[in-house]
């Protein structure tokens, strides 16, 4: 049966500052509807069922997917001491799964990205599927790219392979990570390059054995993780041995190193909506080119104004008078102007708000 992993462990510091430790990213309406969470879960609906999605986090989010996500049971939520990056994160989750499942095969995708429409990624996930059917098979989806951006990592596609439900299906010959500029428009001109979606799909089996093989340290102490799944004793097992773990992403530690490695050309449109920037980028503008977020009711206002995205977490009039490609962000403790091409730069905010010990602000 089809399972589905839902990696929702991350900070996401870029979006401060509505976005905080305790309230992150995934856990916010951040493009205007739902919890981007609940609406990765939604968007697996009706392939894969809640008694079969698993969402990974840490201690400090547990309430906060309880919130978003009323009806997911509470023994699918799989708690993370600390931050191991995703091979351990996707390890871990697989080694439940298998125990419950042991044909299991597992969808792994981040809890933040932004994808429409759901049909085409339901065509897609159902071909991933097909393709993932054999053991050995690790499938992952590629973005055909329209810009050569520096944010993103790429996949290098070989040879079609086949053909699932009507999506070209292709042999991975290579991964690159965040290129430069000159690189990327390469990657662009060459047409062999797709974004790397981070979305996985694979036998639980599959990745176990090939953790076994490519990151034996990690193997062995989900080893000993596994030995309490079932058990009273498994968080505190957890807690105990994962801090431990080699913190290496998963296309580093398995997808660069096995030769099972497919990747299906994507239908759908996709952003992982890294910064206030990327959400400008995805969301509906007036005639002016301004865009206003208010989940919970509010009102822009501009005033000889342009490009600009104004966000409020509480019902607010937002004012802006003469001024161009601005984000402006108003929390119930905090108000952040930007010009937008340096949104990503809040970051550095977040860095000084720690060095002055205001971690109650991050």
């Amino acid at each position: 049966m089809l399972h589905a992993v839902v990696m929702a462990g991350g900070s996401g510091t870029r979006f401060w500052p509505e976005s905080r430790r305790n309230r992150p990213k995934q856990l916010l309406p951040i493009t205007g509807g739902q919890a981007m969470l609940a609406e990765t879960i939604a968007r697996l609906d009706p392939l894969v069922p809640l008694e079969r999605t698993w969402v990974v986090t840490n201690a400090q989010q547990v309430q906060g997917v309880r919130r978003v996500c009323p009806r997911l049971p509470v023994q699918n939520i799989l708690v993370e001491p600390v931050g191991r990056n995703t091979a351990p994160c996707v390890g871990l989750a697989a080694a439940v799964i298998a125990e419950a499942d042991c044909d299991a095969v597992i969808v792994v995708l981040p809890a933040d990205h932004v994808i429409s429409p759901v049909d085409e990624f339901q065509r897609a996930l159902r071909a991933a599927v097909m393709a993932a059917d054999q053991p050995g098979r690790f499938v992952t989806f590629g973005i055909p790219p329209t810009w050569p951006a520096i944010g993103y990592g790429y996949i290098r596609r070989a040879a079609r392979t086949a053909v699932y439900e009507g999506l070209d299906c292709f042999h991975v010959a290579g991964f690159t990570e965040k290129p430069q500029a000159p690189r990327a428009q390469q990657f662009i001109d060459s047409g062999e390059y797709l974004w790397n979606s981070g979305i996985f799909v694979w036998r639980a089996r599959t990745i176990l054995d090939a953790i076994q093989q490519h990151m034996p340290e990690l193997h062995l102490g989900l080893a000993r993780i596994a030995e309490k799944i079932g058990e009273s004793g498994f968080q505190a097992e957890l807690d105990r041995v994962y801090p431990g773990l080699p913190a290496v992403p998963v296309d580093v530690g398995i997808m660069e190193k096995v030769e099972g490695a497919l990747v299906l050309s994507a239908p759908f449109r996709w952003s992982d909506v890294g910064s206030w920037k990327s959400l400008y980028d995805e969301v509906k503008h007036d005639e002016h080119g301004n865009a206003a977020i208010f989940p919970k009711g509010g009102t822009l206002l501009a005033e000889d104004a342009r490009g600009i995205l104004a966000y409020s977490s509480e019902p607010q009039i937002l004012a802006v008078i003469g001024v161009d490609d601005l984000v402006v962000v108003r929390t119930a403790d905090a108000v952040l102007v930007a010009r937008r091409d340096r949104a990503e730069d809040v970051k550095l905010i977040v860095d000084r708000l720690k060095a002055a010990g205001r971690e109650d602000a991050t």
